[in-house]
């Protein structure tokens, strides 16, 4: 059906690209560009051999606009996947605007200077890609992604109103390392280590980092320790689902992981200012992303799950109702279909599934979209047939 071009070669831009590969009647040619070409070309030529597509591979910067331009306007996509860092979306919008070209993210721009998530910055570009007859379509990982799908479904088949939305993401998985994020530290150490925050009754209520806690139980998993913790897709979801009274984001955290992140607090090395050592200036978080493990390399020993949902409360046919849905992935299996761990897989495969939709014509008009403002029922589909199966259970207690 089209040309795509996926922008990041990490963990989530590997999954991307085999899925996409997958779907040779959709995706009729492919191009995989970073700042890196060779860690493309690596990727490209396992992609090759697995299912024998020819990938185009591609050198950019994403943080210089009229580098991805010239990009742009050579290959003429009619969709970027942008999977770069969040810091560079505004960049990769500046330039799909310049070029013509139709725009999907998996996750909310941030300044490189501040730990802060909102989503004004894209909005604010709405009115420009409503003029030029683009389509951008925002958030489409997991979560935000799925966890907003998921939400738009039950609103559509299960509530009238809903009232109480809890997203809870259990990460299970043993990667056998000290220390590790799942995806790129300095993002995941910038969104678990600052402020809480939730919606109820109308306003934001901030906590302290990790303040709110309690055990939750996990299907399949059991009990886990599970934190309140800010995730970007409340500020879409409270702002599209107005019945909703209170919104909180759910995280499971290892003791050892809290541990490790108090100390690398403690001693600065969560700094995302510049510090002079020797003469040279570096930020600490990015020193200290060096010398972490690579979240791409984790898959290889990584065993256990993931368990991702929404737990939901509100209103049908005038009763209270009661709603869970989500999915639990296998990092073993992530592993064997696309050699990454299963934070990486959830991400990318709703990513082919939102350029799916896109190309499809089933999520297209101009303008900025966050996904639960697109029809969620074909996307909630193509998650059975394409590795993220998910499960329905009614009336249940939500523990929350």
């Amino acid at each position: 059906m089209g040309k795509v071009l996926i922008i990041g070669a990490g963990g989530v831009g590997t999954v991307v690209l085999h899925k996409v590969a997958q779907n040779p009647d959709v995706f009729t040619e492919i191009m995989l560009a970073s700042r890196t070409k060779s860690k493309c070309d690596v990727i490209a030529a396992d992609v090759k051999a697995r299912y024998g597509v020819e990938v185009k591979t591609a050198q950019v910067d994403a943080d210089i606009v009229p580098e991805l331009v010239a990009l742009l306007n050579d290959y003429k996509p009619e969709l970027v996947v942008n999977v770069a860092l969040p810091y560079q979306d505004l960049t990769i919008m500046d330039a799909c605007l310049e070029a013509g070209v139709n725009y999907m993210d998996t996750a909310n721009y941030e300044p490189k200077d501040e730990a802060h998530f909102e989503y004004s910055w894209q909005w604010a570009y709405k009115e420009k890609f409503e003029k030029a007859g683009l389509t951008a379509i925002l958030g489409c990982g997991f979560d935000p992604g799925v966890t907003s799908i998921f939400t738009a479904y039950a609103a559509k088949h299960h509530f009238d109103e809903i009232h109480y939305l809890d997203i809870v993401d259990c990460n299970a998985g043993d990667h056998g390392k000290a220390f590790a994020t799942n995806f790129n530290p300095e993002i995941n150490i910038r969104e678990v280590s600052q402020r809480g925050k939730y919606w109820e009754n109308g306003e934001w209520v901030e906590t302290e980092p990790h303040e709110i806690h309690k055990p939750l139980n996990y299907p399949e998993i059991g009990p886990k320790e599970s934190y309140v913790i800010y995730h970007e897709e409340l500020e879409s979801l409270v702002k599209n689902f107005p019945t909703i009274k209170r919104a909180r984001f759910w995280m499971t955290f290892g003791q050892e992981y809290l541990t490790h992140l108090r100390v690398i607090q403690n001693i600065g090395m969560a700094r995302i200012d510049e510090v002079e050592y020797n003469g040279v200036k570096i930020v600490p978080i990015q020193f200290l992303k060096a010398v972490l493990p690579n979240p791409g390399d984790l898959g290889e020993n990584y065993t256990g799950w993931t368990s991702i949902g929404c737990r939901i409360k509100g209103l049908k046919d005038g009763k209270e109702k009661t709603y869970y849905v989500y999915n639990n992935c296998s990092h073993e299996a992530a592993f064997k279909e696309t050699g990454t761990q299963g934070v990486s897989y959830t991400t990318g495969v709703p990513a082919m599934i939102g350029a799916m939709m896109f190309m499809k014509g089933l999520w297209k008009k101009p303008g900025v979209y966050n996904v639960e403002e697109f029809n969620p029922d074909p996307f909630m589909e193509q998650l059975n047939i394409h590795g993220l199966p998910w499960v329905e259970l009614h009336d249940v207690d939500l523990e929350l």
